[in-house]
């Protein structure tokens, strides 16, 4: 089973839903859309539009995948639970988000072999296909704070804000 969430937040994300959509698959797939209004007419695929914390959690553990937003909290849930996450980053050009503080996110995260980055979202059906296992997760909070607020520190200086 795939498990697709998009979280719970106010901001909508249907270029990954587009994505899963074109997966040519029989494989049975989860889909919390949150505030993302989408329908399929899939018949392997299931849309909710909120799950509750025993369901969302139920689903985190029965998906072979976890294709998700990269959100921190989804990300770590996913890696405590030994899981192939393919993560994809919401992008302010598209106002799928305030900013793009997710790009670090993911880029922090895929580099320390945690998760597969979906950057072309056209590679989704290969990265979902690709032999992942994911790097034992440990918790560095203080040298995760570090790389982060370095890479926010760089994208600030990169468009010119103080």
């Amino acid at each position: 089973m795939i498990f697709v969430t998009l979280g719970t937040q106010d901001k909508k994300f249907p270029r990954l839903l587009q994505a899963v959509e074109q997966i040519n698959t029989d494989e049975r797939i989860i889909i919390q859309t949150g505030s993302t209004e989408y329908k399929s007419n899939k018949k392997n695929i299931k849309i909710y539009k909120y799950l509750s914390q025993e369901d969302f959690l139920d689903n985190m553990m029965r998906a072979e995948v976890i294709i998700s937003h990269a959100g921190v909290g989804t990300i770590i849930q996913g890696l405590k639970l030994h899981k192939k996450m393919i993560v994809a980053a919401r992008l302010k050009k598209y106002k799928e988000h305030v900013n793009d503080h997710q790009m670090q996110i993911l880029k922090t995260f895929s580099e320390d072999g945690y998760i597969l980055p979906l950057n072309n979202f056209d590679d989704l059906e290969k990265l979902i296909n690709t032999e992942f296992t994911p790097k034992e997760f440990k918790p560095n909070n203080q040298n995760f704070v570090k790389k982060l607020d370095k890479e926010i520190n760089n994208l600030t200086k990169r468009k010119g804000a103080k």
